[in-house]
């Protein structure tokens, strides 16, 4: 009786549950450790330089604008304006002595600027910005101080991270014939298409209308109008699914940031950016000062491995050279102990 109560706690008695499965354990001699060392250093290498080699080749021009004392005065003035009167228009000139061949990429630039602090990052409800109902009514506690407004209404979308949305606006013009005209400028398929069809969506149409879906809801405290009127002529592009809103949406790892505002590549742009002269509006809303912050713009060109990244390729480069490294160090250990065995025997 004993033996049998034993035998049914026990395993079944295969190959699997009693581990007798035949395996396979790598040795690793020198025979197969030196090649794979020097394999890895070769490949490494040769990653290294296609990246820092493509790198160089792309073409970067960065604009401060920050407004600060010494720099830009146009944009200085701007600084005290949009603290007082709202939103302040200032100018850069600038000049392309070559061509940037399409498509170019606009990108502005926060430095100082901590999205990664993790009060700041979780602040926000990705129920709410999925478009779920019971989310858009019932803010999440993480949202808090931007939950609910003073009337107690729930705020869409909630969160610091939204409520702290960029809102410095660009517009580009080229000079041709003594007179600026203006360069298109594409917003769609700026974010990440994960982000912008699966998970932000509106909620669901009332009568057809997005107002009457975000009726009983309230705007961020920082912002100026309501979700729903985000690029309101485009309805592809407003509420929770507007581009902008999303790619900020995406915060940062790094205290210095950038952030895909547009694409030119369209019209007499398609081909890119020729050489000339150039002026940039801006609409300055948006204060970095307070926090020792600078902003940049930044037009960049791209290649098959994206926007310039030196580092990636520096890292490939490093990565090789230690393989290599530690390969020939290995084959002096190897080839000095062979030959001292072969000393002991004789």
């Amino acid at each position: 009786m004993a033996a049998a109560r034993r035998e049914r706690g026990r395993p079944d008695r295969t190959a699997f549950t009693q581990q007798r499965l035949p395996a396979w354990q790598p040795l690793l001699s020198a025979g197969i450790a030196l090649p794979l060392f020097f394999t890895l250093g070769l490949a490494g290498l040769a990653v290294g330089l296609g990246l820092h080699f493509s790198s160089g080749t792309i073409r970067e021009l960065e604009l401060d604008y920050t407004g600060a004392l010494g720099s830009n005065q146009d944009c200085a003035r701007c600084t005290n304006a949009s603290a007082t009167s709202g939103p302040c228009l200032c100018t850069l000139h600038f000049e392309l002595a070559e061509p940037f061949p399409g498509p170019v990429c606009l990108y502005y630039q926060l430095s100082n600027y901590y999205q990664n602090h993790r009060r700041y990052g979780v602040s926000r409800d990705d129920l709410q910005l999925s478009g779920d109902p019971w989310g858009l009514r019932h803010p999440a506690e993480e949202c808090w101080p931007y939950r609910r407004d003073p009337r107690g209404q729930a705020v869409a979308p909630c969160g610091a991270v939204a409520n702290s949305l960029f809102n410095d606006t660009f517009a580009l013009h080229r000079l041709v014939n003594g007179s600026f005209m203006p360069v298109p400028l594409d917003s769609r398929g700026i974010s990440w298409w994960t982000d912008s069809n699966v998970k932000f969506r509106n909620p669901e149409l009332v009568n057809g209308s997005l107002a009457t879906a975000f009726w009983g809801t309230s705007k961020p405290p920082n912002w100026p109008c309501a979700a729903y009127l985000l690029d309101a002529g485009n309805p592809n592009n407003t509420g929770f699914v507007n581009e902008d809103f999303i790619v900020w949406m995406r915060t940062a790892a790094l205290p210095t940031f950038r952030k895909l505002y547009r694409r030119v590549h369209q019209g007499n742009f398609s081909a890119g950016l020729p050489r000339g002269t150039y002026r940039l509006d801006i609409n300055y809303s948006y204060p970095v000062l307070p926090f020792k912050g600078t902003k940049k713009v930044i037009l960049s060109t791209v290649s098959w491995m994206g926007g310039k990244n030196p580092f990636l390729g520096i890292a490939y480069l490093v990565f090789g050279s230690a393989c290599i490294l530690t390969g020939f160090v290995m084959l002096a250990v190897h080839i000095k102990y062979q030959q001292q065995n072969q000393m002991d025997e004789d």
